[in-house]
């Protein structure tokens, strides 16, 4: 009878545990401290305010494969992206602000979204104001109403006036 190695005995157990890591979903819930405003918004889609480092370093740990991040360059997304990508997942910036929102930022962002392959996905800005105007722009390019697009971005997180605004201004240009 052959003997297993130690080591290839571990990494069947590691692949194994992210197998059935994956296979158990992303979280319902995180702590404040995790990521603030954390919503599991779907089975492939979660929603935050900035995720602490911690939490960025074991995304793959919680079951994502993909972590947009929706904020500005001077914001920490060099470290974010560190974090991310230093698991082997995929990292994306789209910086949003309220005064540069376009269309084409919320298509960006639902293009993966749409992707089967780029899921789970942590969706993530500051706060999660961000988040809810590229959710509402998003859910408008899908055919929803002006009221409901708007509705599912505040879900998510949008309310400040100037988000609001941007995304009225987008959802009329579309």
């Amino acid at each position: 009878m052959r003997r297993i190695a130690p080591r290839a005995l571990t990494l069947a157990f590691a692949t194994v545990f992210v197998f059935l890591a994956a296979a158990a979903g992303i979280p319902e819930t995180l702590k404040p401290e995790e990521a603030l405003n954390y919503r599991k918004a779907g089975a492939a889609l979660a929603t935050a305010g900035k995720p602490s480092v911690e939490t960025l370093a074991k995304l793959k740990e919680l079951g994502f494969r993909t972590a947009i991040d929706l904020r500005q360059p001077a914001e920490g997304v060099d470290a974010a992206r560190k974090a991310v990508e230093g698991q082997g997942l995929t990292f994306v910036s789209v910086p949003i602000s309220p005064e540069a929102f376009r269309v084409d930022d919320a298509r960006k962002v639902a293009a993966i979204l749409d992707d089967a392959k780029a899921g789970p996905v942590l969706l993530y800005c500051s706060s999660s104001n961000r988040v809810g105007g590229v959710i509402a722009v998003v859910e408008g390019l899908r055919g929803k109403p002006r009221d409901e697009a708007l509705a599912e971005g505040r879900k998510a997180g949008l309310k400040s006036p100037p988000m609001i605004d941007a995304v009225e201004r987008v959802l009329a240009g579309k």
